[in-house]
């Protein structure tokens, strides 16, 4: 409250007056609310009657009659769904109505209106208006673009030029007002402040209230084919990428529903922490899977790989040079080109097309090997069919003869003797001697492909055998910590998926340095893609951030300036007293009103043996793994490679010794761990400390 009196009595009177209006809109819903449940009542009724009027006069109706009956009935129920979708947006908005207000006129009008933005829209029936505007609104880009005074924004019918007089920010809960603030400027930093210094939760949080300016521009971007969004850790790179599939979602309506996109996650737990952000935006949950199913489905099951997680999992328990050299050869952008030429050279030698007879009619070399270059992006299969079909097609015109079951069959036969083709496997193998290298090809245990072998053999099969692509329908892909993929995979995603793609990851972040893409590259291999970055670092207090700053530098990161305790570096004489340090830690987070505190470790191996160590420190308790599919309040003992993109309010990092934590692998693990802390961080070592590790 104000020191000067008389601002004091106007800021109580706005709060009077914004309580009275909050009263007053909750009145509005409820009354819209006992109107829908009027309204589903009678609806379901006249379905009742419509369905028994079907079963009795079935005999008497003809087919048009029962079809248009039908038809009825599937209109009164759809009329039914969309009136209980808009009873479950208004039943959100009375939890909290709205969380922005600005006064806007436009440049033909006198006095200005106040806009109120919500999550949802609410257009009350009764009094034929608009009481709350839905943040993804072509109007409620103001809110978050534009300081009070003259604005500018794009409408359905055009651009609308106005003026803005006001603007204020609520947090509310119920219908009771727990923080208003007026301002002049877009999204103020004391809103912004109290969303950060709350707790964190069991899954990830709309930024609706919040959205920066800079963030909403991603957002809103309806232009770019792909976008490739470059973001500091705790930038809200994910959540900004789910709030841009929620608003195009909404701009294009009438094209694009959630069974159209797709999220390509790094992990299940990852899924399961983002999967309630659309639904509380209002809308369906989308398809989420991860590369390992990609692959998968790709190679039809034929082929047993490793996966990403054991890849690095393996890189973790052993320092194997030649491991990380074969990462970093496949990794490269030169060896998506060596495989491109070698696929050519294949290609060109693996027909050699030859003259055949049928019933004395010569059907010469030159022409199946012309046909046959026509089609270089069928599968084998469907190439050999429509080269039968091509030459049947020039021998019934050329002699006036149409082929027999029998001579159709020879010709087959004849083709597939000139395919000089070995299995796929042999054939990526040999690859590797064409390159002078055949040391770059091992298998992992239990004879399976290594997984940086993976993507590139699905290469060479679109190359030479033709993939049709199961992913026809997706209009949107979002793929998520692109650091992780390498230009062959998004090599293959750009074949997969001829649609708009958002991509988003933190080149700091990679927990596979040996086998990484940053954001140039991917740009590089993506047409047409636009590049942003986001610098910004919202999750983490000052502190925190400064600390992990010292880690891996980065001139271009700021931290918010939310202040919080400093992390602390606690150094213990055994490891036994560096486990009982641990559980102390553990047993005050269960005192200190936080919900949830991550173990962050190096291997799984470790994070077992520490899962086992604080056995009886907390009743929710959890280990992730590469199988684990939820992430939940209390203490989560887990590694940096599964913490990704995760968030808690405290975070412990155990065993950052010399000897644990060495390579530059390692000072990217340490990074990743310490920046999933919201308020408090606390490292643990014995002997000496690593020196990835600032000083404390």
């Amino acid at each position: 409250m104000s020191a000067n009196p008389n601002a004091a009595t106007a800021e109580q009177q706005a709060r009077d007056e914004e309580q009275a209006r909050l009263a007053e809109v909750h009145e509005r819903l409820a009354r819209n609310l006992r109107a829908i449940e009027v309204r589903l009542q009678d609806y379901a009724g006249e379905i009742r009657e419509q369905k028994r009027y079907l079963w009795d006069a079935r005999d008497e109706m003809d087919h048009i009659e029962k079809i248009a009956q039908r038809e009825s009935i599937d209109q009164s129920e759809r009329s039914a769904g969309n009136l209980a979708d808009r009873r479950r947006h208004l039943q959100k908005l009375q939890r909290s109505p709205y969380f922005g207000r600005f006064d806007f006129a436009r440049a033909d009008a006198n006095a200005p209106e106040p806009v109120y933005i919500g999550v949802h829209h609410f257009f009350d029936d009764a009094a034929g208006e608009n009481v709350i505007h839905d943040w993804r609104a072509p109007i409620a880009s103001l809110f978050y673009d534009y300081e009070t005074g003259p604005v500018r924004f794009e409408a359905p019918e055009g651009t609308v030029d106005g003026h803005v007089h006001l603007k204020r920010q609520f947090r509310i809960a119920g219908e009771r007002i727990e923080l208003m603030i007026d301002s002049s400027v877009n999204v103020v930093d004391d809103v912004l402040q109290d969303e950060l210094a709350r707790n964190s939760d069991e899954g990830m949080k709309n930024i609706v209230a919040t959205i920066q300016r800079d963030q909403n521009a991603i957002i809103r971007d309806d232009e770019a084919q792909a976008l490739i969004i470059q973001g500091v850790a705790g930038s809200g790179k994910t959540s900004i990428a789910l709030h841009r599939i929620a608003w195009l979602l909404y701009r294009y309506k009438d094209t694009l529903s959630s069974e159209d996109i797709l999220i390509i996650s790094p992990n299940g737990v990852f899924a399961d922490y983002i999967s309630n952000v659309l639904p509380e935006l209002g809308e369906e949950s989308v398809r989420e899977m991860g590369m390992e199913e990609v692959a998968d489905t790709l190679l039809e099951g034929q082929y047993r790989f490793q996966t990403f997680f054991e890849q690095t999992d393996v890189l973790l328990q052993k320092d194997d040079p030649a491991l990380k050299r074969r990462m970093q050869v496949k990794a490269a952008p030169e060896f998506l080109k060596q495989l491109d030429t070698y696929a050519a050279q294949v290609e060109k030698n693996r027909f050699q097309a030859e003259d055949v007879w049928i019933a004395r009619r010569l059907i010469p070399a030159f022409l199946l090997q012309e046909i046959w270059e026509r089609h270089p992006t069928l599968q084998v299969r469907e190439r050999i069919e429509q080269l039968l079909r091509e030459v049947e097609q020039k021998v019934a015109m050329e002699y006036r003869y149409d082929l027999t079951p029998d001579n159709r069959k020879q010709l087959k036969e004849g083709v597939r003797g000139m395919i000089r083709q070995s299995t796929l496997r042999e054939t990526y193998r040999v690859f590797f001697d064409w390159l002078g290298e055949p040391e770059l090809f091992r298998r992992a245990a239990g004879g399976r492909l290594e997984y940086a072998d993976v993507f590139p053999l699905i290469y060479l099969k679109m190359k030479l055998e033709g993939i049709r692509s199961p992913y026809r329908n997706v209009k949107h892909l979002l793929v998520d910590e692109m650091q992780d993929y390498t230009p062959v995979q998004y090599a293959v995603l750009r074949q997969l998926f001829d649609c708009r793609k958002t991509i988003l990851g933190d080149a700091s972040q990679s927990v596979n340095p040996y086998s990484s893409s940053h954001a140039d590259q991917i740009q590089a291999a993506l047409r047409h893609a636009k590049k942003v970055s986001l610098n910004t670092s919202y999750r983490s207090s000052y502190e925190i951030m400064e600390f992990a700053r010292q880690i891996v530098p980065n001139p271009e990161l700021r931290a918010i300036e939310r202040h919080d305790e400093a992390p602390r570096v606690l150094r213990c004489k055994t490891r036994p007293a560096e486990t009982e340090a641990l559980r102390g830690e553990v047993e005050a987070f269960g005192q200190s009103g936080f919900n949830t505190l991550g173990v962050i470790c190096k291997t799984q191996k470790q994070a077992r043996r520490v899962y086992e160590a604080l056995t009886g420190t907390h009743e929710k308790l959890q280990i992730l793994d590469a199988g684990s599919q939820h992430f939940g309040a209390g203490v989560i003992v887990t590694t940096a490679h599964m913490a990704k993109g995760l968030e808690f309010d405290t975070v412990l990092v155990p065993e950052v010794s010399a000897k644990h934590y060495t390579t530059e692998l390692d000072r990217n693990l340490l990074y990743v761990a310490c920046t999933r802390a919201m308020h408090r961080l606390v490292l643990t070592h014995t002997a000496a400390p690593s020196e990835w590790l600032p000083d404390a």
